[in-house]
């Protein structure tokens, strides 16, 4: 299990809890499959996609993953056949159908067609590390790493978390370049976005781009902010570190993911076990390193 993108929260207040009672809590909201009236259902499954457990613990850390499954209806499927119907009506009566009457008819539409339609399932996962107060989430979306945290609070009463990083950090990432002060431990690649601070200011993306060339330098001269900017850290994962913290395109390198590379391939269980606590140790160092960059210890919290 690699996550892919980071959405990550620190855990404002000590939390401690058993890990059977934690799962009994998240059993309450189980996922369920939508009913033939239903357009979407969530609810904690097992983050190896199977068997009965909902939660998955190594060295301290527990993964959880959320289920949704959605209906699919193409909008366009209902309008054809309204269409068809009103049309029909028209017709035959000689008069227009009103907007009233046509909204009852689309929604008995919906209503005949949901059962025969078709789900698509997607997951979240996540972490919670209580010893480390960090929550992370793998997600590019903010209203799906919010839905995450929302059915989680829902399960276990209270979840006392803000994010990571409580204003921008763009300033920072800009003058990782213009002053070239990226930390020893982070190497700057070829990849960011670049804009002006005026609300609609012009925007500049750059990729396969030398981010220390007279051309970026111009750019920054002229008052353009780092917005989002590709690194390497460590020489164990590369990103895109956004202004708000959020990180994207998350890859380990070689020197990780090579570790667990002696557990036979058809002992899944045990690789994603032992993938799971390599992916999450690195995913807390690299946290602790971002919060120790950007001074983040040092904001109060309201």
């Amino acid at each position: 299990m690699w996550f892919k993108n980071l959405k990550l929260y620190a855990i404002t207040q000590d939390m401690d809890f058993k890990e059977q009672d934690f799962e009994d809590k998240l059993a309450e909201f189980k996922f369920r499959p939508c009913g033939s009236q239903e357009l979407a259902t969530m609810g904690w499954a097992s983050p190896f996609n199977q068997g009965e457990t909902l939660i998955h613990a190594t060295a301290g850390r527990i993964w959880l993953t959320l289920k949704k499954q959605e209906r699919i209806l193409p909008a366009v499927v209902v309008n054809a056949e309204l269409a068809d119907k009103v049309a029909l009506i028209e017709t035959e009566t000689g008069s227009p159908v009103g907007k009233k009457a046509q909204q009852d008819m689309k929604q008995e539409i919906i209503h005949r067609l949901l059962p025969q339609a078709f789900t698509k399932n997607s997951y979240t996962h996540g972490f919670i590390s209580t010893q480390d107060h960090l929550v992370v989430v793998d997600s590019s979306a903010d209203g799906k790493a919010e839905a995450f945290l929302a059915m989680l609070r829902k399960a276990i009463g209270s979840l006392p978390v803000v994010p990571l990083a409580r204003h921008s950090v763009h300033a920072d990432l800009t003058s990782w370049l213009k002053d070239d002060s990226a930390p020893t431990d982070i190497s700057i690649l070829e990849e960011a976005e670049l804009k002006a601070l005026e609300e609609d200011g012009a925007i500049i993306r750059c990729k396969n781009q030398d981010l220390y060339s007279e051309e970026i330098t111009h750019h920054l001269e002229a008052g353009k902010s780092v917005q989002k900017i590709a690194v390497e850290w460590n020489e164990t994962l590369t990103a895109i570190i956004q202004e708000d913290l959020s990180i994207k395109r998350l890859k380990f390198t070689d020197v990780i993911r090579e570790q667990n590379d002696d557990i036979p391939k058809d002992q899944m269980l045990a690789r994603l076990d032992a993938n799971f606590a390599l992916m999450s140790g690195e995913v807390v160092r690299f946290a602790k390193r971002l919060k120790e960059i950007f001074k983040l210890d040092d904001e109060k919290v309201s």
